[in-house]
């Protein structure tokens, strides 16, 4: 076979599909009180790249913790659940993803899902150049609200790795640990990467570095919004907040308006006013702990096999199989 042979692209999303959830994000998001948008509105091109710079960065630890644990962990995954179909949610990075590739062996079928086309392009392609034996079905989909796999081989791991999870409100994360359930079948497994509490010290500034990466992929939003929606956003008026919310186990980073502004999107017919300190909440990064994410599975329908953290113990990678069904 040719790697072109081995690669099959299926669109699940409409050609518009992105443009009119952002529309709707912002309509909803920008309208409440406090502010808010949903965080994968940083990834245009240049918001990856710096997601990128950030994962080097020496006090963002989370990326370096699972890829240790990955190495470490890889080959007992495969044993445990001889997959031949791997599926993984989200943009990973090819170095972990490959960790697993090479653990799982020959012949498997590789299902990235993501709502970029030419990202999956890319790194499908990439992937087949290196590893003969695999065979790459990529999705164009969103994974929070729909998720129409391909027939493939089983068993199969869904992955979703990058601590991801954490992304998304409670009520927001029990619907989709739900959903994932309904598409494991007695054999299958879902493999979850889940960044831990710590002290707030580290977690903070692992959203917070002093060469300003986080800062600039932050207020990178608001160059998306002005790009998609005509928006008239300056990044300057903004400061970069990241917060410990305690009580939520989370990480918060928000933009803080430095003086009252004005802001005009034409694309919705939204015209945004912005008190002098008001903050636009652009992420929620959750942190966990292991009896919650046991209890979160469970809920699910799941049930943790395998739990795997780096010595530091700042981050956890979980293997859940499907709960057996009460008659």
């Amino acid at each position: 076979m040719t790697p072109n042979s081995r690669f099959t692209l299926t669109r699940t999303l409409p050609a518009n599909a992105t443009a009119a959830a952002l529309a709707t994000d912002v309509t909803q998001g920008l309208t409440r009180f406090p502010k808010t948008l949903p965080p994968k509105w940083f990834y245009d091109a240049r918001g990856s790249e710096l997601f990128e710079q950030i994962t080097t960065l020496p006090v963002y630890y989370p990326t370096r913790a699972e890829a240790w644990i990955l190495q470490q962990a890889a080959t007992g995954i495969a044993g445990i659940t001889g997959a031949r179909t791997l599926v993984e949610l989200g943009s990973g990075s090819s170095y972990k993803t490959r960790l697993l590739l090479d653990a799982l062996g020959t012949p498997l079928t590789y299902v990235p899902v993501d709502v970029s086309e030419s990202a999956l392009a890319d790194a499908g392609q990439a992937l087949l150049a290196d590893h003969p034996g695999v065979t790459v079905h990529a999705l164009v989909a969103d994974f929070q609200h729909r998720l129409p796999l391909p027939r493939c081989p089983e068993p199969k791991v869904i992955a979703f790795l990058g601590g991801t999870i954490g992304n998304l409100l409670p009520a927001e994360r029990a619907r989709f640990l739900a959903s994932l359930r309904t598409r494991l079948g007695p054999q299958d497994a879902l493999l979850l990467g889940t960044d831990l509490v710590k002290d707030p010290a580290t977690l903070v500034a692992a959203y917070d570095d002093p060469d300003g990466v986080t800062a600039a992929f932050n207020k990178n939003v608001l160059h998306v919004l002005n790009r998609e929606l005509g928006a008239d956003f300056d990044p300057d008026d903004f400061t970069h907040v990241a917060v410990w919310d305690s009580e939520n186990e989370w990480i918060e980073m928000r933009l803080r308006a430095r003086r009252a502004l004005g802001v005009k999107l034409p694309a919705v017919d939204l015209s945004i006013d912005f008190q002098p300190g008001e903050e636009l909440r652009t992420e929620v990064s959750a942190k966990f702990r292991r009896q919650g994410v046991r209890a979160e599975l469970a809920a699910a329908g799941m049930r943790l096999h395998r739990w795997w953290t780096d010595p530091g113990h700042r981050f956890a990678l979980s293997l859940a199989l499907p709960a057996p069904v009460a008659s």
